[in-house]
């Protein structure tokens, strides 16, 4: 999609060149993006909601911390 979109921009490159730009500086960018996250709480909640889909019944878990960060959700 990255080559895609540079070329539609006048710029051509190969799905290598992009695969190595990925491996040179991917990791980076995910370590600054992280960094940027709240941290979660020491504290969690866990709520439980029953749901039904098609006709048959789910149950929904969601996890919180105590600051309203949502840390996983599972059907």
């Amino acid at each position: 999609m990255v080559e895609e979109m540079l070329a539609a921009r006048g710029i051509l490159v190969s799905h290598e060149t992009v695969r190595q730009w990925a491996l040179k500086f991917g990791q980076s960018f995910a370590n600054q993006i992280r960094r940027r996250l709240p941290a979660p709480g020491d504290k969690w909640h866990l709520d439980e909601a029953v749901i039904s889909i098609a006709g048959k019944k789910h149950w929904l878990w969601r996890a919180v911390d105590q600051h309203g960060i949502v840390l996983d959700i599972s059907v």
